[in-house]
């Protein structure tokens, strides 16, 4: 047993060596890159951007066209129910008050569904600009020499020579021309099966 124990020190004492050696690193060669110059400079970025603050516009626009006639709808229910003076409402009010509610709710729903729509729409847009951007930096890095990059915001000072900023913008112009700004339809969610009654 003891035989096996310095056997198996020696062993370990000439393997460290060798790891050692083969661990070492080479010297960091660092680049820098300002992702936000990119993100908003890229021919395609400029154009997504401004295709999403017009469907932006558009559901604004959407939202005053449906609030108004609501607000005057609101308006005229509550000036019957304040003539009521504390009386219950006759059928036709209460008709009323009702088919407003279904009108203030389907507007809700639907603003509700156009801003998810825009969310997915901005989700869509970041992840075509990921996907071209994750290897252009690899074959940024490899062309410049770099072993690192870094983004601009996170370093306190970097030389200008290590900026390669400009290099990451031609090649994301080069690789996406265009961005889709419509996200594709959701898949459906599958209805939960209601448990049977016995």
């Amino acid at each position: 047993m003891k035989k096996m124990l310095v056997s198996a020190a020696l062993a370990a004492t000439v393997l460290v060596p060798s790891a050692a050696a083969a661990q070492a690193l080479p010297a960091a060669v660092i680049a820098v890159v300002d992702v936000q110059t990119v993100t908003n400079d890229c021919n395609a970025c400029k154009t997504a951007a401004a295709a999403l603050r017009s469907q932006i516009t558009g559901l604004q626009n959407r939202e005053k066209a449906l609030a108004a006639p609501l607000e005057t709808e609101a308006k005229s229910l509550q000036a019957a129910a304040d003539a009521l003076n504390g009386k219950e409402p006759d059928a036709a009010l209460q008709a009323r008050a009702k088919a407003f509610q279904t009108k203030q709710q389907s507007a809700q729903t639907e603003l509700a569904r156009q801003q998810q729509q825009i969310a997915r729409n901005q989700q869509y847009v970041n992840k075509q600009i990921a996907d071209k951007l994750n290897p252009i930096f690899q074959q940024v890095m490899v062309r410049r020499g770099a072993n690192i990059l870094i983004e601009q915001g996170s370093t306190l000072a970097t030389a200008k020579t290590v900026d390669v900023t400009s290099d990451v913008l031609a090649a994301l112009n080069a690789a996406l021309p265009s961005i889709a700004t419509t996200a594709p339809a959701a898949p459906a969610q599958p209805k939960q099966e209601q448990p049977q009654g016995r």
